[in-house]
């Protein structure tokens, strides 16, 4: 099968399973030309498959030499259409692991479903004993409660009032006008149901009740809080009504693990491509300001970059995690700095459809979107006949 990119709206419905092992490799390859860390042995990722998680994963494999286990939400390659993204990195990643002897087990389901954590805990008591790192790194636009049975979706809108702001159409590369209506209360309240921290606790308290959590467990979050262009839609919007869940709820969990000398943080990472941010409204023309803003000055990161960098300088450098004054990791420190935004803010007010092109990394972004998925990816052939059907050993 000849697999080529097939894009609708900001989704890729195909994926290329060597193009996204290639990308798997090139990520542990960079981790692997760096220094190790002297962190974790045993570690779980919940939301393993793509992005900040699947680097998290990598980083703790190949930067650590820990044995991980990783739960995903992914599609398996089905008649004439291709895996997910997701499914093909998991594999990849399992192979790259098990050829260097690190224990790797993975788990395709429901992350938030009780028997789902039930099937992982029994894994972990069998082959590890406990876990020293959790990573909760879940993008998921549903969620169905698995007490009540609820089914909370999640929705992408301000909550006070209506906002309208620039925004970029990739299809047109057009800068054009959006608008988003205020969220309702409920859809507050669902969006937190989703994205918020209820079923990162959950997780925990399931792990420790089956005394699963090492001394000194560590587990983090992943969060953005971003700058002021998209503070009505993002951290003032429905979504950051759920990161203020989030954060709240590792405060809590933060007391509860002190008293074993353990940590439950959020870390704030950097804007990124990802599948899920692709999704959000204005956030796309911030992208790729910021790709070019931060290009030009030498400090552009991307996932494994990030990961890399918050394991082995934020978290396990030999001495406390630093935090901010609000008690959260700021791995966003390079994005966020003054000169950086400064240069966005100028390029934000003057950008258009007419130089959008050549005032922005459009271009960049392109790339970046389907190296998601496995495409652009340099030396692999894709005018070559590849099997889709890619299966876990």
């Amino acid at each position: 099968m000849i697999i080529q990119p097939k894009i609708r709206g900001f989704i890729c419905t195909t994926a290329h399973p060597v193009g996204c092992a290639m990308n798997v490799k090139q990520q542990i390859d960079y981790v692997k030309s760096h220094p190790s860390i002297k962190g974790p042995k045993n570690v779980l990722v919940v939301g393993a498959s793509t992005g900040y998680g699947l680097a998290s994963r990598i980083v703790s494999a190949f930067g650590a030499k820990a044995s991980t286990v990783g739960i995903f939400f992914e599609r398996p390659c089905e008649n004439k259409r291709t895996a997910t993204a997701g499914w093909y990195n998991s594999v990849a990643f399992e192979q790259f692991a098990k050829a260097e002897k690190l224990y790797a087990k993975s788990f395709n389901g429901d992350a938030f479903a009780d028997d789902m954590k039930q099937q992982v805990m029994e894994t972990i008591k069998k082959d590890l004993g406990s876990i020293d790192l959790v990573i909760y790194s879940l993008a998921s636009p549903r969620r169905t409660h698995p007490k009540t049975g609820q089914v909370f979706k999640s929705v992408l809108k301000p909550r006070s009032i209506p906002y309208t702001n620039k925004s970029i159409d990739f299809e047109t590369n057009q800068v054009i006008e959006v608008t988003l209506p205020a969220a309702t209360q409920d859809e507050i309240d669902q969006t937190v149901g989703v994205m918020g921290g209820e079923d990162w606790e959950m997780w925990i308290d399931a792990l420790d009740q089956a005394k699963l959590l090492a001394p000194g467990i560590i587990t983090i979050a992943y969060s953005y809080i971003g700058p002021e262009i998209t503070t009505a839609v993002y951290r003032n919007g429905t979504i950051g009504a759920a990161k203020d869940h989030l954060e709240q709820t590792a405060h809590k969990m933060d007391q509860r693990l002190k008293k074993r000398n353990g940590r439950a943080l959020v870390s704030v990472n950097k804007a990124l491509v990802t599948q899920s941010s692709s999704a959000i409204p204005f956030i796309p023309l911030y992208f790729v300001l910021l790709m070019r803003v931060m290009k030009q000055k030498g400090i552009h990161e991307d996932c494994i970059q990030q990961i890399y960098r918050l394991f082995a300088q934020r978290v396990y450098q030999g001495k406390d995690i630093s935090v901010d004054s609000a008690g959260r990791i700021r791995i966003d420190d390079l994005e966020m700095r003054q000169d950086v935004q400064d240069e966005v803010n100028k390029l934000w007010k003057n950008v258009s459809s007419q130089n959008v092109q050549q005032i922005a990394d459009v271009k960049g972004y392109d790339e970046d979107f389907l190296r998601l998925f496995g495409f652009g990816i340099k030396d692999v052939d894709y005018g070559a006949d590849v099997n889709p059907d890619i299966l876990f050993d």
